[in-house]
């Protein structure tokens, strides 16, 4: 159940932070595709414009009347598609005198502004997509009233030695639709997207928690394992302990009676027998020896750890290392230490730690009779 929950919230989690970046991410490449699309379209309407006024102020400044200019620009410009940007001609007084639809020949623009001072070379993208976002005139363009397809005047080029304005148009209802049209492929690819990312992201979180689950369990079964081990190795101290307690007297070996019952040490310059049976283990620090007896007391000697040990009856001593000699009387608990290796705890404390390595261990353990 908890594992559901959990994957529960992790699809969650995935999908709000996908709609918060994907929010983002389509405002950010919707504003920057309409940028360019627009840019592009303001661009090639001011250069259309600018051509057409160039071609008839050069005809009528080679001598070509103003009525024969007129009908040559109408016939080049007659039939355009009105569906894209197209150019129109009128003079000072708003009237139109070429346009693609004939039908607009003779009439007046919209006089609600002044497009002489209302559209200017200072439109940009940025101003023309605001107009498209509003849905409605900006200072910067004039509209024809009679058209169509709403259009936009976006660009004015004055004709040289003549009364005439080039205007170029924009289709916005064309271009909001290409924007739109953008949106929705952006909004379309990022669900897909979203989708797959999703369900591949909880997919992988799955597999990967499970295989963490199943290394989790084996773990478990390797520690229950040990700790079950480690129990039978404590509980086989308690009986060797008290085994030791309890033996008879005249149950005691030749080797054991052939070991040193006292042994010699020092405190200071002071010569001191020690009981073996007093001591709690005994252990070397920068090449001396030190024997700890069960009250805490400590002496030292002049043998090594070897010496003492092959003085010592094994029975109740262990050589768990290099460093320590351990009293079977004196082990209070063993516990898991690092890879596969044992930490003796002794009553009373060792301030270094007695640490029996793995290959020691199995020797320890027939030492305890397991």
């Amino acid at each position: 159940m908890r594992k559901d929950r959990l994957y529960l919230l992790t699809f969650l989690s995935l999908s709000i932070i996908f709609l918060v970046i994907s929010s983002v991410a389509i405002r950010y490449f919707v504003n920057a595709a309409a940028d360019e699309v627009l840019e592009t379209q303001l661009e090639f309407s001011k250069r259309e414009a600018r051509q057409i006024a160039l071609l008839i102020g050069n005809q009528l400044e080679d001598g070509v009347s103003m009525e024969k200019a007129k009908s040559s620009t109408q016939q080049s410009i007659e039939n355009s598609n009105l569906d894209a940007g197209f150019v129109s001609v009128f003079d000072w007084s708003g009237k139109i005198i070429c346009h693609p639809d004939i039908k607009q020949l003779g009439q007046n623009i919209s006089s609600r502004k002044s497009f002489v001072t209302s559209v200017s070379d200072d439109l940009t993208s940025e101003d023309f997509y605001n107009l498209l976002k509003k849905n409605e005139e900006i200072n910067d363009t004039l509209a024809l009233s009679d058209t169509k397809s709403k259009s936009e005047v976006v660009y004015l080029y004055p004709v040289k030695n003549s009364d005439w304005i080039v205007g170029a148009h924009a289709n916005t209802q064309i271009v909001s639709q290409q924007i739109n049209t953008l949106r929705k492929n952006f909004q379309n690819i990022l669900l897909v997207m979203g989708i797959l990312f999703i369900l591949s992201s909880v997919l992988i979180v799955r597999l990967i928690g499970s295989r963490y689950e199943k290394n989790l369990e084996i773990k478990n079964e390797k520690l229950s394992d040990e700790i079950i081990n480690l129990s039978k190795l404590n509980r086989a101290v308690d009986t060797y302990q008290q085994k030791v307690i309890d033996k008879p007297l005249n149950n005691i070996s030749d080797e054991e009676s052939m070991a040193k019952k006292r042994i010699l040490t020092y405190i200071r310059h002071e010569l001191l027998s020690v009981s073996t049976d007093d001591i709690a283990y005994i252990y070397t620090e920068s090449t001396i020896t030190y024997v700890v007896c069960f009250d805490g007391k400590r002496s030292t000697s002049n043998s090594s750890l070897d010496e003492l040990f092959a003085n010592l009856d094994n029975t109740y001593f262990f050589r768990a290392n290099r460093q320590f000699i351990i009293a079977i009387s004196a082990i209070d608990k063993i516990v898991r230490y690092g890879n596969n290796q044992l930490k003796i705890l002794i009553n009373p404390n060792s301030e270094v730690d007695i640490i029996i390595s793995k290959n020691k261990a199995s020797e320890f353990k027939k030492w305890l009779n397991l």
